[in-house]
């Protein structure tokens, strides 16, 4: 069986169950007992937690991979600075070898140095970012080389139980919780159960979905998002064209290094692209060498992520495709940030 069949097997298992996930279903055991003491060590205080002395917000998730946290957390910053705070960003840097101490940056930062989704962040928000695996060890360097910043924003770090939090944020997207099992029988870093404990689960749909707006009682908040696309740009030259300029045309081609390329894909179809060729890339694909030189296409349109470590390819045919959240709840920023102006607002 080749390494591709069987990555989609485990993902079709994983989302509908089958012998596999069966079979895999004692070590997700295992998972589920070292979850639970890793937890219930923080929890009684035997592993003592990082307090910032600033509000914390941690974005994640409980689904493995790729589920769209990256919009969220740009959206979150952005409206956060929008009610008067100063947000800050800490991130784990995945794929990056920061050393000892963490590194923190603001504006153009290198993808190489600082991880993709943090580079991505820094530049689409101007917010100064901080990247180590121990992130409350990057909390720690951010408000040092930031006093002004007043709330931290943490990308990724649901299950990073060493920095405490003030508000959970859950970004699942169209497969839930899948077949409801722990890895490695099913996709869950977490029991299910633990999506009730968060403040706000956000749903990425891709698309609106026309739906009315969703009602704001109870908790956890139940949040439906979508990603708009805007303008592209011409990664090497720096041009733009509306994005409706590809529909229609032939030899245009799509890529996507991303947890679920095919997300992207959907977006242009949705704008009414029809790519002739799509290539789905590895999660963090590292652009070390071009995997567009066999791809007979006029045009390839790719995501921000992608977009930020592809500058070095020289390649004239990519365009980037910039995309914005939207959001089904209208207040749901205006709650965060009323949220946050209370001391340890959901104790956690």
């Amino acid at each position: 069986m080749t390494a591709k069949r069987a990555s989609t097997l485990l993902a079709r298992q994983w989302q509908h169950g089958g012998w596999l996930s069966t079979l895999l279903c004692p070590l997700s055991a295992l998972t589920a007992w070292a979850v639970a003491r890793k937890r219930a060590r923080y929890l009684d205080g035997s592993r003592p937690a990082y307090r910032a002395p600033v509000p914390v917000v941690v974005i994640g998730n409980v689904y493995v991979g790729g589920t769209g946290k990256t919009p969220m957390v740009i959206a979150t910053v952005e409206s956060l600075r929008a009610r008067g705070y100063t947000p800050g960003v800490v991130s784990r840097g995945y794929g990056v070898k920061v050393g000892p101490h963490a590194r923190v940056g603001t504006g153009a930062l290198e993808a190489a140095h600082y991880g993709d989704e943090p580079a991505l962040i820094a530049r689409a928000t101007g917010a100064p970012v901080s990247v180590h695996p121990r992130r409350a060890l990057a909390a720690q360097a951010l408000l040092q080389a930031h006093p002004e910043v007043d709330v931290i924003v943490s990308d990724d770090g649901l299950q990073h139980l060493a920095l405490a939090r003030d508000i959970e944020i859950v970004v699942q997207d169209e497969r839930g919780v899948g077949n409801g099992r722990l890895l490695p029988a099913g996709p869950l870093r977490e029991p299910a159960s633990r999506l009730r404990e968060v403040d706000a689960v956000v749903t990425n749909i891709g698309a609106p979905d026309g739906r009315p707006q969703d009602a704001a009682a109870g908790r956890p908040r139940q949040v439906r998002m979508w990603l708009e696309p805007g303008d592209a740009r011409q990664i090497e030259g720096g041009g733009r064209r509306p994005l409706a300029a590809f529909a229609g045309q032939p030899r245009i081609a799509a890529a996507a290094g991303i947890g679920n390329p095919e997300r992207f894909f959907a977006t242009l179809r949705a704008a009414g692209i029809a790519p002739e060729t799509t290539l789905a890339l590895p999660d963090h694909h590292d652009y070390a060498e071009s995997p567009f030189r066999a791809l007979k296409a006029d045009a390839i349109l790719v995501t921000s992520k992608d977009a930020i470590k592809c500058p070095a390819l020289g390649d004239v045919r990519l365009w980037e495709v910039p995309v914005r959240a939207g959001f089904s709840d209208p207040e749901l920023f205006d709650w965060l940030a009323q949220a946050l102006r209370q001391p340890a607002a959901s104790g956690n």
